[in-house]
């Protein structure tokens, strides 16, 4: 069975269970607090499970219903999605497991089926291998999360009992870019009032963009942040002073003082996730940490995936529009460069705007160039 339309956040579902993992054509009663499926001809509801039940239930329970094939590389990774070896991952490394296992399901093959629907004894090293390289000339670091996603979930297949060995472990990384791509001043400049022009237009417009993307954008440049770290900003990180960033990968917090485009970029956030809630009659989490600023259209928080695929068609519409080129593209992460390196003052200053443990991080982000004196005795500045 093919996955539909993606399904829209229901808060009232136990928060144990993660929504964007849900098994195909399983539902929740809401009034009764239920799981339950359609099945025959004319369709009845078949109550399959309590409100305290695992994922890993809810995948058994609809494996029971559908008679699902147990011998595909789709079942191996549902098996170790739903694991408690998984559920120990830190969030980050969740997420971006969750990503690689979608773009399995996505990625199509010459059989006409998704990479993930292959059987497990058709899965080897050297088809895995030619799937990197495939990836890898358009997306290395997309390649190379999905061989690290595969290696460790054959890994954990193979210690219980559901696979025979890793094809994983043989194959070979992509070279990753390691150029920054981080704007000009004035290409950043023209591409942020394009970004937000386009997303004020009507979503059915054509050449319109996701409204977000130009807030996102300010976000990432003004605190120096990772895309991740937008996401993760909620109301508790809004305080009188300034917006609270909590980073990722080891790096320090920082409490970014408000700016009058720091505040414009957070209060506009806060008002279209109101009127999205509102449109959509969502219910308002009580806690401040529980209310995302950055949502998608349908009132969720907003994913990696959502993400990348809005900033990718961003930047298609600006090179469409003649406003950059293919060699003038940049992504988020380009914008913490652009970010650090417009910082004012030494390296030391840099590193503490920046939330860097150490200096050596920092010169790597920093692309500005000093202005020194000649070697020999200091030179005297001209009198004014």
């Amino acid at each position: 069975m093919t996955r539909g339309r993606k399904r829209r956040f229901d808060p009232t579902i136990p928060g144990h269970i993660d929504q964007k993992k849900l098994p195909v054509g399983i539902y929740w009663n809401r009034r009764d607090r239920y799981w339950y499926t359609l099945a025959g001809k004319p369709a009845k509801r078949i109550r399959v499970a309590e409100a305290d039940v695992l994922m890993s239930d809810l995948h058994k329970a609809m494996e029971a219903v559908r008679g699902v094939k147990t011998d595909t590389l789709d079942y191996l990774l549902d098996k170790f999605d739903g694991s408690a070896h998984f559920r120990g991952l830190a969030a980050a490394t969740q997420e971006g497991y969750a990503y690689a296992h979608e773009a399995l399901r996505k990625h199509p093959t010459k059989l006409g089926i998704p990479f993930a629907k292959l059987p497990l004894s058709t899965i080897t090293t050297p088809l895995l291998q030619r799937l990197v390289d495939q990836i890898a000339e358009e997306f290395p670091t997309k390649a190379n999360a999905i061989k690290r996603y595969l290696s460790v979930a054959f890994n954990w297949g193979v210690r219980r009992g559901h696979c025979a060995g890793n094809p994983a472990k043989g194959v070979a990384q992509a070279k990753e870019r390691r150029a920054h791509r981080m704007p000009e001043e004035d290409v950043m400049k023209g591409v942020a009032a394009f970004l937000r022009a386009r997303g004020a237009m009507s979503g059915r417009r054509k050449g319109s963009l996701a409204p977000y993307v130009w807030a996102v954008a300010a976000l990432a440049y003004l605190c120096r942040m990772r895309g991740v770290e937008v996401r993760d900003l909620t109301d508790a990180s809004v305080t009188d002073e300034g917006l609270m960033v909590v980073r990722r990968k080891g790096s320090r917090p920082t409490l970014v003082r408000w700016s009058a485009e720091l505040r414009d970029a957070c209060d506009w956030l806060a008002a279209r996730r109101t009127e999205v809630w509102a449109r959509k009659r969502m219910p308002i989490p009580l806690q401040a940490k529980d209310r995302p600023l950055v949502i998608s259209e349908d009132g969720a928080p907003l994913s990696k995936g959502a993400m990348s695929s809005a900033w990718r068609r961003a930047m298609a519409a600006a090179k469409e529009a003649g406003l950059i080129v293919e060699e003038q593209r940049f992504g988020l992460h380009g914008l913490k460069h652009r970010g650090i390196t417009d910082t004012e003052g030494d390296t030391a200053e840099k590193q503490q705007a920046s939330g860097h443990k150490t200096q050596q991080m920092v010169h790597h982000y920093d692309h500005s160039i000093p202005v020194v004196d000649v070697a020999g005795k200091r030179v005297k500045k001209p009198a004014k």
